[in-house]
């Protein structure tokens, strides 16, 4: 039996969040919280395009003994016709003991030797936009030196 048969996923947007510094909040029973802000960045697809605003976004993140992240991530973005979008994700980034080392470090570490993907919902009182309050995301995260890359789909 096929459950997904007419399951379709359309890429909506590639979105590029700038990351500056890590706050370490400290170690809780679950692990180390760390707050990651997001300072700007763009947006780009085929229907949207705009800019991620900074001073409301962050990653607010779990790092577990293991070094698995699992994420809290809120953006605000402004599409190019000014309309607001709230945005957040909740995801997991894990892979080898090794990898994940790297990641830690900040080296520049190709996506293909980790995992990291997140479910996101989207908000706006953009009545043009509305299609976005009621769509189910999932979006395919890269983390770089200096940025993480969320590739965002629509699953239709």
């Amino acid at each position: 039996m096929v459950f997904f048969a007419d399951l379709v996923v359309q890429e909506q947007a590639s979105i590029g969040g700038i990351v500056e510094g890590t706050d370490h909040a400290g170690d809780i029973a679950q692990g180390r919280r760390r707050i990651v802000p997001l300072t700007g960045g763009t947006f780009a697809g085929p229907e949207l395009n705009g800019r991620l605003l900074p001073g409301s976004s962050a990653d607010w993140q779990i790092v577990l003994p293991d070094g698995t992240a699992l994420g809290d991530i809120r953006y605000t973005l402004q599409t190019d016709d000014g309309d607001l979008l709230y945005v957040q994700s909740r995801g997991v980034r894990h892979g080898s003991a090794d990898v994940l080392a790297r990641l830690a470090r900040g080296d520049d570490v190709d996506a293909s030797e980790y995992t990291f993907r997140n479910s996101t919902q989207i908000e706006t009182a953009a009545p043009a936009l509305d299609w976005l309050n009621k769509g189910v995301f999932i979006s395919v995260g890269a983390r770089q030196p200096d940025r993480v890359i969320y590739e965002t789909y629509l699953v239709g």
